[in-house]
């Protein structure tokens, strides 16, 4: 099932005995066992019938022990367990969930990590409790998720404003949703998130950001890169080289992926393959004239270049800040 399925029924009290929560995104995992432990079982169920129990600290047996309780004076008894993933025979917990107790409400927390597929324990998962795999989301989706958050709280967001938080911080769902809450809390519904909001209650610089950075080398606008990579040099701390090279190394391969295209002219085709935002395709037209395949290629090799330097490979001594300014010049002269 999938976390908006799981959540609805968790809402309608349509409540499973197991549950397995897996994946590398730990977001939705934290979600669905956030709301079990605070929704399940009223105040006053709750010291005696939910136990939370974390993978590290315990065996099977502990486990079983739990889930094998009565709950007292309540209908139902919830346990949690965290950090499932470091419990090595895991798999014979697979007995239980093909009998599991009907009073209690089993959660498996199991980040970073996916099991065998063709072990007993998955099999009986599929058959008898409730099962989610958490999949990292793609950082070309995160601006359409950062959309639909906001819808859910009854507000809009500018074009830009999205992408600043997008390339500041990447496809950590949990830090996004936290910087977001920041903004919603001063929000007023029905109105749009707007890029002054980011950056007085994110601290995102609406002018010398990531996104402008990129913008500027894609017009080959030198004033406004170089203005912008002396603010980078001054504020290292929030905009080091390594994360200004990470995410022009995925705009320079969306402009390689531009010149594949066949119809560089159908703005909806480039959109959709480059993973962008329509409002944002005539800034790619424009990079993809001024870059050509074979200086875009050239481009990315110089980001592998100056990424490996900036981490004391190759013998590299110049400064970091430096070494963000020589490669400013050399994209911009190529």
């Amino acid at each position: 099932m999938d976390f908006h399925n799981i959540l609805t029924d968790l809402k309608n009290k349509n409540y499973g005995t197991v549950y397995f929560l897996e994946g590398e995104e730990p977001y939705y995992i934290d979600l669905i066992s956030d709301y079990i432990l605070e929704n399940v079982l009223s105040e006053s169920e709750k010291a005696f019938n939910q136990t939370l129990l974390y993978g590290k600290d315990i065996t099977l047996d502990h486990i079983l022990t739990a889930a094998r309780r009565y709950p007292m004076m309540a209908d139902r008894q919830v346990v949690v367990v965290r950090e499932a993933q470091n419990i090595k025979d895991i798999d014979e917990l697979a007995p239980y969930v093909e009998r599991p107790a009907p009073s209690t409400l089993l959660v498996l927390c199991y980040k970073y990590k996916t099991i065998d597929k063709r072990k007993k324990l998955y099999k009986a998962i599929g058959k008898h409790g409730v099962y989610m795999e958490s999949a990292v989301v793609r950082e070309y989706k995160i601006p359409d998720w950062i959309v639909n958050y906001l819808k859910t709280k009854h507000l809009g967001i500018e074009h830009k404003a999205v992408q600043m938080i997008t390339d500041h911080i990447g496809n950590n769902l949990q830090r996004i949703v936290n910087e977001l809450d920041k903004i919603i809390f001063s929000a007023v519904p029905g109105t749009s998130i707007s890029v002054d909001d980011v950056e007085k209650n994110i601290g995102i610089s609406k002018e010398y950001n990531a996104f402008e950075f990129q913008k500027a080398l894609g017009y080959r606008d030198l004033y406004n890169a170089n203005r912008i990579v002396n603010y980078f040099i001054e504020n290292q701390k929030s905009n080091s080289i390594q994360m200004i090279v990470s995410i022009l190394v995925t705009y320079f391969r969306k402009i390689l992926t531009y010149h594949t295209l066949v119809n560089k002219n159908d703005e909806g085709e480039v959109a959709q393959k480059l993973g962008v935002s329509p409002f944002f395709v005539k800034d790619y037209l424009i990079a993809g004239r001024n870059y050509p395949l074979q200086k875009a290629v050239l481009v990315l090799s110089l980001l592998r270049e100056y990424d490996l330097r900036s981490k004391g490979a190759r013998g590299g001594t110049t400064e970091n800040g430096e070494l963000m300014r020589e490669l400013t010049y050399k994209i911009l002269h190529l």
